[in-house]
């Protein structure tokens, strides 16, 4: 008991001290958000000068596009065969009209049984951004620098612009999410 009441006092004491320097007629409060307004200074104006640094040029000249909210709930007869692929229906999320044209988003599922004759064809996207995950069933993919790649339920991959990709096969069950930008697009066929 008798250290705890010695560091009171000691406590009390740095305190008294601290607060005598002020003069008499110094308020406790005022110190205190004086101080605390120098720090939001501080830390506003290092805040200012790290956003500079890592905002890229491209975003700085790019003019921000007006979006919207997407919702979208699962309902299946929004699965169309209206897509890129004729072997496959989408459902798309909304995402292109709610983002004025930035990206777009689809479920896609592949409609099985597979057929390499037409479902394995080299071919490009001309995009900024590709992003695919694998919701159910599993897809072999190939991608140049990569080679096969079986991608199953809960993997993702993303496509680096340009890069020569195919699906080699899939499971009657698959379903995929994929995330492109922009919205449109150009698909280059290659010849094997």
């Amino acid at each position: 008991m008798a250290k705890k009441t010695a560091s009171r006092s000691a406590a009390k004491t740095a305190v008294k001290k601290k607060w005598s320097g002020l003069g008499a007629g110094a308020k406790k409060s005022s110190v205190k958000s004086s101080a605390k307004s120098s720090a939001r200074k501080t830390i506003k104006s290092k805040g200012r000068v790290t956003a500079a640094k890592k905002s890229a040029p491209k975003a700085a000249t790019r003019a921000r596009l007006k979006q919207r909210v997407a919702i979208s709930h699962h309902r299946e007869e929004d699965f169309k065969a209206d897509g890129l692929r004729a072997y496959a229906k989408y459902r798309d999320l909304g995402i292109a009209a709610a983002s004025n044209g930035l990206a777009q988003a689809h479920v896609i599922r592949l409609q099985g049984p597979c057929n390499p004759d037409e479902v394995s064809k080299l071919h490009f996207h001309d995009v900024d951004f590709q992003m695919v995950y694998v919701l159910k069933g599993w897809v072999k993919t190939y991608m140049e620098g990569e080679g096969e790649t079986l991608m199953k339920e809960g993997s993702a991959w993303t496509q680096p612009p340009r890069i020569r990709h195919m699906i080699l096969d899939y499971s009657d069950d698959v379903e995929l999410l994929e995330v492109i930008l922009p919205a449109e697009f150009k698909t280059v066929e290659l010849k094997a």
